[in-house]
């Protein structure tokens, strides 16, 4: 439960099924959230991008103006961060992909318990804090390198060969972890309580989707592979 002494954790619940909606606001209230109720995408969205803005978004998929992934891109697309939590009867590996490649941060399939909700929200915020400057990345320097592969600590930026590369912010904490351990082989299991934390609740697959992601991204055509697999251990990011 959130320390009543210090600021209750903004939630925005962007869910139209009044029952669900009402439970989880109650819920959360008695965790000691701050929750702010959408019932449409477009309110969503606006909701999304006030000031001040939300800690932490949970997002339904099927919304009556358009769906969780659009409103995900859209939130997106805005340059907002806020780590994401997805809401779906969906199950199946193409929606997946699609959740996470709209931004998503996690997903839970309905129906779920409340305490798993409540876990993935807290180690949603604790991964967040890690890699807002709150603890790690500023004792880090500013500037990663290898071979032609920068990253900008302090800005986000990462480039390769002066090509600006865009970054979801798991594809951006995947590659800084990777970046940041180069040259050293790491096991899937430790790279997923890295990045996704010690009480993560889905599978290991959701790495393999995001190391595709990122070849996709800096790996092009012409360019040298940095990402390498591990058979049987992992992966490791090193100048070839």
């Amino acid at each position: 439960m959130t320390n009543a002494s210090s600021p209750r954790t903004r939630v925005l619940l962007v869910d139209d099924e009044p029952r669900l909606t009402e439970l989880l606001r109650l819920e959360l209230d008695v965790e000691g959230y701050e929750v702010s109720v959408a019932e449409d995408g477009a309110s969503g969205l606006i909701k999304a991008r006030s000031d001040p803005s939300p800690n932490l978004i949970i997002l339904d998929w099927n919304l009556p103006d358009f769906t969780g992934v659009d409103i995900c891109q859209r939130i997106r697309s805005s340059g907002i961060k806020t780590p994401i939590l997805m809401l779906t009867g969906h199950d199946d590996v193409t929606d997946r992909v699609k959740a996470l490649d709209a931004g998503v941060d996690d997903y839970l399939t309905k129906p779920f318990s409340i305490e798993e909700l409540m876990a993935r929200l807290r180690a949603m915020q604790r991964r967040a804090e890690q890699f807002s400057g709150g603890s790690g990345i500023e004792h880090q320097p500013e500037t990663i390198q290898v071979a032609d592969l920068k990253m900008n600590t302090s800005t986000r930026d990462v480039t390769r060969d002066n090509r600006t590369i865009q970054l979801s912010v798991k594809e951006y904490e995947l590659l800084y972890f990777l970046m940041n351990g180069a040259g050293k082989v790491h096991e899937r299991d430790a790279i997923m309580k890295a990045v996704w934390g010690e009480d993560f609740f889905g599978d290991d697959n959701l790495l393999d989707v995001y190391i595709r992601y990122l070849r996709q991204k800096i790996e092009q055509k012409g360019t040298a592979t940095l990402i390498h697999t591990v058979r049987g251990v992992g992966f490791i990011l090193r100048e070839e």
